[in-house]
């Protein structure tokens, strides 16, 4: 009797331990959708999970995801925890090597030890190894030399783990843990200084992703989300849509294709509850909020260009042919929801093109619950057709002025988002680098001749003497 219950008690435990690693593998996949590693991890042509090849547009060059499967030749499966939450938080490999903050563990230096923990279980025990070796990023001199990543961290890293705030809801405190953490919403929404670091004074005040827009998300009720309910909130985190607000697209689309549509109500929620008490910070440019104008859209050809008094005869034209049969002649969507209506659309409505330049440019994609959102790009290799930047420019303008705040978009703003977007001073600067180290290798050589000359003439001066 006593070895049948040693026998019972010892097959309980297992059964316990099996069940408490099962938990901890779910809670780590879990916190991997919250943080949304899947979609930098994973190549969109390869689709191998976490087995890298996905390019991050940055504005100092393309920076390639790397592979974090458990392989023990090409991923992290020789990381033991602690590198792992060294990788996570601060940035470093294993192999000592600096990661560029596009892995943004500025945000993920916040999460908790047994977040940490949860994680490395998951990517270890739940994900298949992929023994394939990733993209190598390489950026230009001198953003290409890693370990000046050291200094930067030094400069902008804070290694402080979040400490919830006791004054505060727990729900509160769940949705700053997620806004500010997991989900990473700064690393997009705040705006960046002359290193490439988030602008703490301006946290969540909208920053530029290259050729997309990252918008204003504080408190704000006309330049943020001030004038969005709570449903709305939730509803477009949740589906990326929300009739009479906006439409995800971009990286926007791809959280919530790939993470926000995935996390749990409760969750979303704590969002909503975070970012209605984030600082309200005021866009100067905004009239208006941006999902409030269209009120006065008039049929194709009526309107005039805000500033020039002429007809928009060409854009007029071309959105009439390639436009209204999904949005509608008066730019009033489908009656399904399905193409989205272009009043009270905030990516018309912004105060400035580039999201709906962008949108002309790359087009939507974007799948939520099996319903798969695509409106076609009008690039090169379109099926529908390619159009040029002036086409681009006439056809924004018009949809700008019906529909949104008037202002003319110009062929150049076009041709610059179709090229990545404004570049930040850093980037211009790094371009002289190497004009200026020839030029001073040039420089030091002529200087070395003039003495050696010098040197010679005195020499011989001597000599005759």
């Amino acid at each position: 009797m006593k070895t049948f219950l040693l026998i019972a008690l010892g097959l309980l435990a297992g059964a316990s331990q099996t069940v408490r690693a099962d938990d901890t593998i779910e809670r780590g996949r879990y916190l991997s959708v919250a943080a949304d590693c899947v979609a930098c991890h994973t190549s969109p042509k390869q689709g191998k999970p976490y087995a890298g090849g996905y390019a991050i547009a940055s504005p100092l060059g393309e920076i390639w995801a790397s592979n974090i499967t458990p392989s023990k030749s090409h991923g992290i499966g020789n990381y033991t925890e602690g590198d792992f939450a060294k990788a996570v938080r601060e940035g470093v490999r294993k192999d000592g090597a600096h990661l560029y903050p596009a892995m943004p563990y500025t945000s993920y230096a916040k999460m908790t030890d047994e977040d940490i923990h949860a994680l490395y279980v998951y990517f270890m025990q739940a994900v298949a190894p992929v023994d394939e070796e990733a993209h190598t990023t390489e950026l230009p001199f001198p953003f290409s030399v890693r370990s000046s990543m050291a200094v930067w961290n030094l400069l902008f890293l804070d290694k402080t783990p979040f400490k919830p705030d006791p004054a505060q809801s727990a729900q509160w405190n769940r949705g700053a843990y997620l806004v500010e953490g997991l989900a990473h919403c700064s690393s997009c929404h705040t705006p960046r200084g002359l290193m490439m670091q988030e602008v703490g004074g301006n946290a969540f005040a909208g920053g530029s992703l290259g050729d997309w827009y990252a918008p204003n998300i504080t408190s704000h009720p006309i330049s943020g989300i001030g004038g969005w309910t709570d449903d709305e909130l939730a509803r477009y985190l949740k589906t990326g849509r929300v009739e009479g607000k906006g439409q995800a697209g971009g990286g926007m689309a791809e959280a919530v294709s790939n993470s926000l549509s995935k996390l749990r109500d409760e969750d979303i929620s704590a969002i909503v509850t975070y970012l209605r008490t984030v600082p309200a910070v005021a866009d100067k440019a905004a009239t208006r909020a941006a999902f409030a104008w269209g009120d006065s859209a008039q049929a194709p050809g009526e309107q005039a260009v805000r500033g020039t008094g002429a007809p928009i005869t060409s854009g007029a034209v071309l959105y009439s042919g390639l436009c209204a049969s999904c949005h509608g002649p008066q730019g009033e969507g489908s009656k399904d929801g399905y193409y989205p209506s272009l009043v009270h659309n905030s990516t018309v409505g912004m105060t400035r093109p580039q999201n709906l330049v962008a949108t002309i440019i790359g087009g939507i994609d974007r799948e939520v619950d099996g319903q798969h959102v695509v409106m076609p790009h009008f690039s090169e290799g379109s099926y529908v057709q390619a159009l040029s930047d002036a086409d681009i420019a006439a056809v924004a303008t018009y949809v700008r002025t019906s529909f949104g705040p008037g202002d003319q978009v110009t062929e150049a703003q076009v041709a610059l988002i179709r090229d990545g977007g404004e570049k930040p001073l850093l980037a211009k600067i790094a371009r002289l680098w190497l004009p200026l180290l020839i030029l001073g290798l040039a420089a030091f050589v002529v200087v070395i001749l003039m003495v050696r000359r010098a040197w010679k003439k005195r020499r011989l001066r001597r000599a005759s003497t």
